[in-house]
Order: structure tokens, then sequence, then C-alpha cells
């Protein structure tokens, strides 16, 4: 029985703070293997700068080949749209009966957590890890949500997807953000820039 560490996103793109927080998280939290679980596009959502789930897919897939217990998942891609995370919750359960799930959120996604599907059968039946975001406290959540344990000495990171993607827009340098694997792919293939025809613009 493994215990797996399931790290929800767009990936959009992966970048260095999002695998330094999973090797922290996979340090000094007990987890086996931390699963990046890539949330597909919403065919009933605009979205524009999302871009077509099986590059974002691969381009985790290059951030992480060199280790092991860092994975990407595309289970939610099969799932109905809107994607509520105790679904996949249960249909990895489904698919992996030995395995132990874990939910990994940002404090962000803590302060907001009763307005998720479900919310409190994901409290009883699964652990949660809190990782601090910049102006998200979680101080005044922990008595609310005792459940959940927060990593307080997880690190900041001082860049997000966004403003990679900006960068690569405005024809700026962002390889120091990004694996060196997935840098190339995405200026191979011109993502993020006016001449992807993978924007959804």
């Amino acid at each position: 029985m493994k215990t797996i560490g399931l790290f929800f996103g767009s990936f959009n793109p992966i970048h260095l703070g999002h695998t330094d927080l999973a090797e922290y998280i996979f340090q000094f939290s007990g987890v086996d293997e931390i699963w990046f679980v890539v949330s597909p596009r919403n065919p009933l959502k605009e979205q524009h700068e999302l871009i077509d789930e099986q590059l974002r897919l691969k381009m985790i897939s290059l951030a992480t080949a060199d280790k092991d217990y860092l994975q990407v998942s595309d289970v939610e891609f099969d799932l109905p749209k809107p994607s509520y995370t105790i679904n996949t919750l249960r249909v990895l359960n489904e698919k992996y009966p030995a395995d132990d799930f874990i939910l990994l959120i940002g404090s962000d996604n803590m302060q907001i957590f009763d307005q998720w599907k479900d919310y409190q059968i994901i409290l009883d039946d699964y652990s949660v890890i809190v990782y601090p975001r910049k102006g998200y406290p979680y101080e005044d959540f922990e008595e609310k949500y005792p459940e959940m344990q927060v990593l307080e000495e997880a690190p900041f990171f001082e860049i997000s997807s966004t403003e990679i993607r900006q960068l690569i827009a405005e024809k700026k340098d962002a390889s120091q953000w990004l694996h060196p694997e997935v840098y190339q792919f995405i200026i191979e293939n011109e993502l993020y820039t006016n001449n992807s025809s993978e924007l959804l613009c």
C-alpha cells in the first residue's frame, strides 16, 4: 500500500515552484508519491490561456521524468465537467483500492473549503495537507478544520504560471522558472505566444 499525495491544478505551465513544493511535501509529509492531477479544459467556460490538457500533461512528464516519486495523472480527463474533487477521489479509490490518497491544497482553498462539493465527506474520509500561500493566512481556519495538517514551514514561491505566460508572450526569458526540457518544449511549440494554435482565443 502506498500513500499518495494529490496535487491538483491546471499547471499552465508547470514551473519550478510547483515541483519544488512537491519535493518539500514529499520530504516532510511522509507520502510515498505525489501525483500532479491535471485539470482538463472545461468546454463550458472561456479559458483563453489554458492550452490543451495533453500539452500540459506532456510538460509535467518532462518536469518529473527524473523523479520516480513525482507522477502525473490524467484521471480527470474522462470525468464529467466540471470536475469535482470528491468524484476524482472516488474514482481513484476504485482504480487503486490498496492505496491511500491524501489531498494537497493551498491555504487559498482552505479558506473556501466549505464551498467544495461534499467537503465534509472529504474531511471524514481523506487526510488533507495544506501548504501556505501568500495573501491567504491559514491561522483563522485551523480551528475550523482541525482535521487538516498545515505545513507551516513550506516555502513560498515568487512566480506564478500567469506571470510565466506573460513573460513568454512578451518574448522575455522565463527559463529560470522552468525545467529546461519544459522551457525547450514551450519554445519549440510556440506555446503561450500569439503564434500558438493551441490557445482558445
